[in-house]
């Protein structure tokens, strides 16, 4: 079970839509790969699913 303190094991959902990004599994269609900690997503990423800026995501309490 991965520590709090590994960017690996914070998740982050889209405010608009509540998709989940998972930092171990990325967002390879999106360019991003996986295994990339959400602070190293590129800026211009947008959600998948609804197009939302990456800066409308937020941290997801588990």
């Amino acid at each position: 079970m991965p520590r709090m303190s590994d960017p690996l094991a914070q998740k982050w959902i889209c405010e608009p839509c509540g998709m989940i990004y998972d930092p171990v599994e990325g967002d390879p269609d999106g360019g991003v790969d996986p295994g990339t900690p959400f602070e190293d997503v590129p800026d211009n990423w947008v959600c998948p699913v609804c197009g939302a800026r990456k800066r409308d995501f937020v941290p997801l309490d588990e």
